[in-house]
């Protein structure tokens, strides 16, 4: 008997069960999933063992179904979010976003284009005083947006809300944040089968230059923001001296690029300054 420790135990396996695994990792390699051991032994442990389900798993993941879709979640930030191929799959760059904004403190949040709403969540959880608004144009993605809201205990401080980017919203806050489409439409034929034919190529790219939206995002976000507040953005790893000249012609200050976790460009985030004295 043998086996590997996951999930805080050690999952026993027979030599049939350990052969079944290995079959798995070199069919996961053969189809270019880099971490095939650990994807293997991660649906294993998801299906308790169950060697009809895994293997339905294997396959549908050699098939490149992203691995977050077969598990149902993603670990994002501090906390898990359920993820279903009607958002996009939270991604550890996307968390640099979130460590930016909480590195000042803000009582009223906006994210634009919330997804599965792991942005403001995990910005509303680190942040007991402030509250926020997540809006976006698709009614599915914000159905799983509103269970991560439940699960983290955030209905009173989180609202929700359907709108083509600042159509529904009213008010004013002093944090705007936005994961958009940045993909160029000449761009989505080079992103990994998983992103291309999984994710909703509606959050992936604009069917355009990949810049439609930060001008949207530039020419509403001054209406909604109170002097001196914040807007900070993921952009794509070669946009930020396009987005910056954006920002900076709509009157936005203070403009820096934040890195992701490998040193690329990965958010742009300025500051608005108000009305002229």
């Amino acid at each position: 008997m043998s086996g590997f420790f996951a999930g805080g135990r050690f999952w026993d396996m027979t030599a049939a069960q350990e052969a079944l695994l290995a079959q798995a990792v070199v069919r996961l390699t053969a189809a270019g999933i880099a971490d095939a051991l650990k994807e293997a032994r991660m649906l294993w442990v998801h299906v308790a063992a169950d060697e009809a389900a895994f293997a339905d798993l294997i396959a549908r993941r050699a098939a490149r179904a992203p691995l977050s879709h077969l598990l149902g979640y993603r670990d994002f930030y501090d906390h898990r979010f359920i993820v279903t191929p009607d958002v996009l799959d939270p991604r550890p760059d996307t968390e640099s976003i979130v460590a930016a904004a909480l590195e000042q403190p803000f009582v009223r949040v906006l994210d634009l284009g919330t997804g599965s709403g792991c942005i403001l969540l995990s910005l509303l959880a680190a942040a007991a005083q402030a509250d926020g608004l997540g809006v976006d144009v698709s009614e599915a993605a914000l159905r799983v947006a509103a269970q991560n809201r439940s699960v983290l205990g955030l209905d009173a401080r989180a609202e929700l809300r359907q709108s083509d980017w600042f159509g529904a919203v009213s008010g004013s806050f002093d944090l705007i944040v936005s994961n958009p489409p940045y993909i160029a439409a000449a761009e989505l034929a080079n992103l990994q089968p998983e992103v291309r034919g999984h994710e909703p190529h509606l959050a992936l790219t604009d069917q355009a230059d990949g810049l439609s939206c930060y001008r949207i995002i530039a020419a509403g976000a001054p209406a909604h923001l109170v002097p001196g507040g914040r807007l900070i953005v993921e952009i794509g790893p070669t946009q930020a001296a396009q987005v910056k000249a954006l920002f900076t012609a709509a009157g936005f200050t203070g403009l820096r690029v934040i890195p992701d976790l490998d040193g690329r460009d990965r958010g742009v985030a300025g500051r608005w300054p108000g009305p002229a004295a």
